[in-house]
């Protein structure tokens, strides 16, 4: 049986557009995938940055102190003191604002800035908070602050144990 040409070129045209219906379909499955890839990254890094913040807090002695006390203070440390204590401070709360962004846009699970409103609600109340909050609260994206700023109007809510003085940990033990 002989086709013509114009029924090979019907023949053709529906092989051509299942063709392109597979390479739609294969298109999709790898944008999914390259998008569970980019939101997996996206969770890591912003864990990754905030591991990291706390790593270099925890792991010096001097650093550990230093921020320890100014968080706790009633008064500024030193000029130097107190640069050193505000910067530790933004560098974390740039990560804060980071997965917070992110989460808001879709990009990380919004279950992730859970973990970053239970670390501001530990420390809300601290003076060193309070002071870092008046300084560089201006230099945050909007919406954050705003975030931050209901989560600071919260009332009760008690710090970890790790910040409260020194004399009630060893009272407690």
């Amino acid at each position: 049986m002989k086709l013509k040409l114009s029924e090979l070129a019907n023949i053709a045209e529906v092989i051509g557009a299942f063709a392109v219906v597979v390479s739609l379909i294969y298109v999709g499955v790898q944008v999914n995938d390259s998008n569970s890839a980019v939101r997996s990254a996206s969770v890591n890094d912003a864990n990754v940055a905030v591991q990291e913040w706390y790593m270099q807090i925890g792991s010096d002695e001097q650093t550990s102190r230093l921020f320890y006390s100014a968080l706790m203070s009633d008064e500024a440390k030193s000029n130097e003191d107190e640069f050193q204590f505000i910067m530790m401070f933004h560098g974390v709360f740039l990560a804060f604002q980071n997965s917070y962004l992110m989460a808001e846009e879709g990009t990380i699970d919004s279950e992730l800035v859970d973990g970053l409103t239970g670390a501001i609600l530990t420390v809300k109340d601290t003076p060193g908070m309070k002071r870092y909050w008046r300084q560089r609260r201006t230099t945050l994206h909007p919406r954050f602050v705003r975030y931050v700023d209901e989560l600071l109007q919260k009332k009760g809510g008690t710090p970890m144990e790790i910040y409260r003085a020194p004399q009630a940990n060893e009272a407690n033990q």
